[in-house]
């Protein structure tokens, strides 16, 4: 089987039941090493008139059979083609948290370069360009796993110190430590993002300080400004509501300027 039919039949967006009513589709991209069921609960509380879809990435869960991309360029070459075949010619937003937000930012960047609708929004989270150098993140990527734990302890993911059985550490690592290597590949270019960016962050972020998010003001045609949140750098589960509340007051600001 060729490379572009294993990405064709590959299941990269799931979805609880798409609405073909609702009046956006949403694509939400978790960070390094995260899944699609991660993000459901988040999803589910999302506006009914939003037709939810969540990135699930080679190299977990249902997809563990499969190789993760440790380089950015093929990781989007793919990405780029099952997402052209998932829109349907409604508005859409794009949001992305951490490493989600820089793919979120790349794809819709590759989208325009190929002649798609640029996004109605997108949403980016924990994540501004030039934010990590690559070989800060090469050299988290080659870490031990017990330091690769506490890395993703300190962001407060789960517990500094925790122990985790050889199963699941094998389960999990490969897909963490290739999303770290795919992030660390951006070769950044400045090319700005063709549509309205809303950027969030929460105010205690160990790698992201507030300020940081600025910096999209030089990366889109149209930024709306930078949103904190207490908390750190998963300070999106905690705030979900008043999130989902922009991104939905977002969205319905800018159907009216049309």
């Amino acid at each position: 089987m060729s490379t572009a039919g294993r990405t064709r039949r590959a299941r990269w967006f799931t979805t609880a039941g798409a609405d073909p009513h609702a009046d956006h589709q949403v694509f939400l991209f978790p960070h390094a090493g995260g899944t699609a069921p991660a993000y459901q609960a988040w999803a589910a509380t999302l506006p009914s008139t939003m037709d939810v879809r969540t990135l699930q990435l080679p190299g977990r869960q249902e997809r563990s059979g499969e190789e993760p991309f440790t380089d950015v360029e093929p990781l989007l070459d793919a990405l780029l083609e099952v997402f052209e075949a998932e829109l349907d010619g409604r508005p859409y937003l794009l949001f992305g948290h951490s490493f989600g937000a820089l793919l979120a930012y790349r794809l819709s960047v590759a989208a325009a370069w190929n002649g798609l609708p640029a996004p109605a929004l997108l949403g980016v989270s924990a994540w501004a360009p030039a934010l990590e150098p690559a070989a800060e993140l090469a050299r988290v990527a080659t870490m031990s796993d017990g330091e690769l734990l506490d890395r993703v302890g300190q962001l407060g993911l789960m517990p500094e110190g925790t122990t985790l059985d050889p199963a699941t550490l094998a389960s999990i690592m490969p897909a963490l430590r290739a999303d770290f290597l795919a992030a660390g590949s951006l070769r950044e270019d400045g090319e700005p993002a063709p549509c309205p960016v809303a950027a969030y962050c929460g105010t205690t972020d160990p790698i992201v300080a507030p300020g940081d998010m600025a910096a999209w003001a030089g990366h889109c045609t149209d930024f709306l400004g930078a949103t904190q949140f207490p908390g750190g750098h998963f300070y999106l589960f905690e705030h979900t509501a008043a999130l989902q509340h922009s991104l939905d007051r977002r969205l319905r600001r800018l159907s009216a300027r049309i």
